[in-house]
């Protein structure tokens, strides 16, 4: 339990450590959080210690954390490595954890395995190579489907997929782009608008279609073993880390991020 002075990680999946979900190792779903009720704060719905203005402000995934101050319940912090530096292991509260995840926990990439990520901005491209991506392909290059392409390029499709995006139209692609018999198709990017289709024929062939959450990491436990490792020199965070900014530069960190000019961007609280 965090107590005043710990460093913590705010969690928008939480963990109660109660529920039928967090009791199961199969899952990182938990039925208190605000996933499942609307809320994890210390307030009932619609309710908030937040003001700005004399205004009622609402929690966003039950953090809101481009703020000074947050209230969030106990099950929605993880108590962290004091040593951390706060600055960058504040990407495991979100993006680092759900793409890891989804690659490492979720579809369970094998070594020597052929993957197939669906969306990477073209300011990413370097990172990927780094992190030993071979490959690059432009849909927009190519008047075939891009599901007929994978399978031409990897002679019948990738053992592993995972889509980044969060469109209907490109889940079934990256679906559609897997090897037959054994491939596992992870959906990563949301979308809560679309409903999603596919042949039957797809997944009796023996492909897997599963969905990944923060990347199937329990809240609590899975943020403070992240943290654990990069301690450990054994997770890259650095990396993507490509600006720094301090809070009262949040609409020009956004407007970075929509125009593909950044990884990610640390806003900080205090400009010190």
């Amino acid at each position: 339990m965090a107590t005043a002075g710990d460093h913590v990680i705010p969690l928008f999946i939480s963990q109660c450590r109660e529920c039928r979900f967090c009791k199961s190792p199969t899952t990182n779903q938990c039925d208190k959080g605000w996933v499942n009720t609307g809320r994890h704060n210390a307030m009932a719905p619609l309710e908030s210690r937040l003001t700005c203005r004399g205004k009622k402000v609402l929690q966003f995934c039950g953090t809101s954390t481009f703020s000074e101050y947050t209230v969030v319940n106990q099950m929605a912090v993880a108590k962290i490595d004091p040593a951390a530096p706060l600055h960058k292991v504040c990407l495991i509260g979100c993006g680092i954890c759900t793409g890891y995840g989804a690659a490492v926990n979720t579809a369970k990439v094998e070594p020597g395995s052929t993957c197939a990520v669906f969306g990477l901005g073209a300011r990413s491209l370097r990172r990927p190579r780094c992190s030993g991506a071979t490959d690059f392909v432009n849909p927009k290059d190519h008047s075939k489907p891009i599901s007929q392409v994978m399978f031409e390029m990897i002679d019948g499709g990738v053992d592993f997929s995972l889509e980044c995006v969060g469109k209907a139209a490109v889940m079934r692609s990256v679906l559609e782009s897997c090897v037959k018999g054994w491939d596992v198709s992870v959906i990563v990017g949301l979308n809560v608008m679309e409903d999603i289709s596919a042949r039957p024929l797809m997944l009796i062939a023996g492909r897997t279609w599963k969905g990944s959450a923060f990347g199937g990491f329990k809240g609590k436990d899975g943020v403070a073993k992240m943290v654990e490792a990069y301690m450990d020199k054994k997770l890259k965070v650095d990396e993507f880390i490509t600006h720094n900014m301090t809070l009262d530069q949040v609409n020009d960190a956004i407007e970075l991020m929509k125009h593909g000019k950044c990884i990610r961007t640390v806003l900080n609280v205090s400009p010190k």
